[in-house]
């Protein structure tokens, strides 16, 4: 994202999750004489133009089970694409989900929850039974014929009530130690999580020019008024040369120093709930072509690709300073454009995804398979969020070209702005809702340049509509017009165009 005059540049992107329509088929025994051998419950998580997420939640009530396999027909030619919580496979109509080999045991009132990707057309109607084991759910099986069945009594006794296996995990308290279940974002207990709140930049460039290290406070106040707009994210933009200690940054505000204070600043955000997001913003470089926002070598603007002489290094100490904290995230690079470097789409994502040599950048690139390689060589497992190209506002070719992470914690990260190219409701259900339905879908920046919020109030309901992340752009009191900027002071009192992402964070909470 441009800053301000005195300072430097300005683009971004948005996202897509599931609309939480339930539809829930969950047996319970009437008039039994013993409960059914076991309850499904199966749930549509989202729908979209010819896909739905769904999921079952298996209870036994039985005697347990060391393994497990459950059976359904699905009526109405919905074709399973993937699965987790299980090794799904499908014949015809008919779907086996059978047990991973760390869920098999599923003891007496136990129970197991399964997700999907399914395709659908015509209608998407609900199975109507379910095995387990060979055995029917959601059944009564009848009185036992080797008991008698007693004579009622004239009293009556209180009705429990019903535990519902669909329920959703309680999240944990504070900020969690997010991971990727399919494509969505859970905490600790399984809980479906989402990342919403704000940018607070300065980390980026203050150092780079000579001023500082943050624009503004980030004192215990200023980050308990980001709190106050019950926001649960801060991403936090930072600067590889200031971060590495390179010594064109002045000695006050690089190596230890600026760690120290990058590290003062995430324990504040998580002292507050919140989760941090640490994103690589300006880094080493010369590039003078197309869209270029700087002639300079050095981090003091938005280069078109990482490096490979210092970014790998960067994340490398990055995740080495904060891999034994789970509850921080991983942002790898803010705003990717090798599309207006090389002359073709296919270059620009091979060179995203792979580095090397790229057409059109004068320097060695790392790509992003580099960076994520470089995050997980040190044993991190901390969820890592890569953009897109064009500024991080084009996914179209994302899921292709994703990198290979042996955690398993990747999710996409988009901006958008009310200028950018990918700016309409058509273009986000046509490139952001396929994403979406395969991959955990954050926003890293939302705003425009209106001092209003008429655009964000469309992203944030797109968004919302589909259970997606989103964070604003940003918590720095600039002219909102130029910026944008959210705030006017440090205490939390918004712009114009803040006023549209803070009212919407409290409805939402």
């Amino acid at each position: 994202m441009r800053h301000p005059p005195r300072l430097s540049a300005l683009l971004a992107g948005a996202a897509f999750t599931m609309a939480s329509t339930a539809l829930a088929v969950v047996g319970t025994a009437s008039g039994a004489a013993a409960a059914p051998p076991c309850t499904v419950g199966y749930q549509v998580v989202g729908e979209w133009a010819g896909g739905f997420q769904g999921s079952v939640t298996v209870t036994n009530n039985s005697t347990a089970l060391t393994s497990w396999s459950l059976g359904f027909d699905f009526p109405a030619g919905q074709k399973v694409s993937q699965g987790w919580g299980g090794t799904w496979s499908q014949s015809g109509s008919a779907v086996t989900v059978v047990n991973e080999s760390w869920n098999g045991a599923l003891g007496t009132g136990a129970s197991v929850t399964a997700g999907f990707i399914a395709s659908w057309s015509g209608a998407n109607t609900a199975p109507a039974s379910f095995t387990l084991n060979g055995t029917a759910c959601n059944v009564d099986p009848g009185p036992d014929p080797t008991t008698p069945t007693p004579t009622p009594t004239p009293t009556p006794t209180p009705t429990p009530t019903p535990t519902d296996p669909t329920d959703p995990p309680d999240p944990v308290t504070g900020a969690p130690e997010l991971s990727v279940s399919g494509n969505r974002l859970t905490d600790q207990n399984g809980a479906t999580r989402r990342l919403l709140g704000v940018n607070r930049s300065g980390g980026e460039f203050m150092c780079v020019q000579g001023y500082g290290i943050w624009d503004g406070p980030v004192d215990d106040a200023s980050i308990r008024a980001i709190a106050d707009w019950k926001a649960n994210t801060v991403r936090i933009p930072l600067n590889e040369e200031c971060w590495l200690g390179l010594d064109n940054i002045k000695p006050e505000y690089r190596g230890a120093n600026y760690v120290d204070a990058v590290k003062d600043l995430v324990a504040r955000v998580l002292a507050h709930g919140m989760t941090p997001v640490v994103e690589l913003h300006w880094t080493y470089g010369q590039y003078t072509g197309n869209s270029a926002g700087c002639s300079d070598v050095h981090a003091s603007c938005q280069k078109p690709m990482p490096n490979a002489r210092y970014t790998p290094a960067f994340w490398t100490s990055v995740a080495e300073t904060f891999k034994h904290d789970r509850r921080i995230v991983f942002d790898l690079f803010n705003e990717p454009y090798p599309d207006r470097a090389t002359s073709t789409t296919a270059q620009a994502w091979t060179c995203w995804r792979d580095g090397g040599t790229c057409p059109g950048i004068g320097y060695e690139v790392a790509g992003m398979q580099d960076l994520v390689d470089a995050v997980r060589a040190t044993g991190a497992r901390n969820l890592v969020l890569v953009p897109g190209i064009a500024y991080s506002n084009d996914l179209s070719q994302w899921l292709t070209h994703a990198p290979t992470d042996p955690a398993a914690n990747l999710a996409a990260a988009w901006h958008v702005y009310n200028f950018n190219t990918c700016s309409s409701e058509a273009c986000w259900d046509g490139t952001l809702a396929p994403v979406a339905a395969q991959v955990p879908l954050v926003a890293g920046e939302i705003g425009e340049n209106t001092c209003g919020h008429g655009f964000i109030d469309r992203v944030m309901k797109w968004f919302d509509d589909r259970g997606l992340s989103y964070l604003g752009w940003t918590w720095n009191t600039w002219n909102c017009s130029s910026g944008p900027a959210l705030i006017t002071s440090y205490d939390g009192t918004p712009t114009a165009f803040g006023i549209g992402l803070r009212d919407h964070l409290r409805a939402l909470n």
